[in-house]
């Protein structure tokens, strides 16, 4: 009856129709990816550390937008997490100094921020970034972020724009 009802009213965002709680299986990336998370808060740095290694990610932290842009330099990660609001060079002035750097360029990178503020996801992604997550985040939508990124290969890929705009302001392919 139970089964009845959830199909006919819809199953809770929780749980779906056959009792999981997630709707379709997720797609890793490979294991041993590297990740580099740059966020000044420790308690972000670890929870963001513990959920990428429960499912064999290898990750690099920084506490500062200075050290992230030379870590990445010296060894670039296949993707990165950067917070906006940093000590030092805020995450804006790291992703663009990541986005002129020919090792780090093609790096995809992920903005964070607790702001509520919207403009900020705005112009991250105006900028350079490849997506932006909002924190406090779930585990779920870590792991989606990180999901469309992947190519077949299941690594992450920046899918950089094809289209040039016209001068008439249309867009072409």
């Amino acid at each position: 009856m139970f089964g009845f009802l959830k199909r006919w009213f819809g199953a809770s965002k929780k749980e779906s129709v056959d009792g999981t709680r997630r709707q379709k299986q997720r797609v890793n990336a490979r294991s041993g990816m590297r990740v580099l998370v740059v966020d000044d808060s420790t308690t972000v740095v670890a929870t963001l550390r513990r959920m990428l290694e429960q499912n064999g990610y290898e990750v690099d932290e920084s506490l500062n937008g200075e050290k992230g842009v030379e870590i990445a330099v010296n060894d670039p990660p296949d993707l990165i997490f950067l917070d906006i609001i940093l000590p030092g060079i805020n995450g804006f002035a790291a992703l663009r100094q990541m986005r002129r750097n020919l090792r780090t360029r093609e790096v995809p990178i992920i903005m964070m921020s607790g702001n509520e503020q919207a403009t900020e996801q705005f112009y991250a992604q105006r900028i350079g970034a490849d997506d932006f997550i909002k924190k406090p985040f779930s585990r779920a939508e870590l792991f989606s972020r990180i999901e469309r990124l992947l190519d077949v290969s299941l690594m992450p890929r920046r899918r950089v724009q094809a289209a040039v705009e016209h001068p008439r302001g249309e867009f072409v392919k």
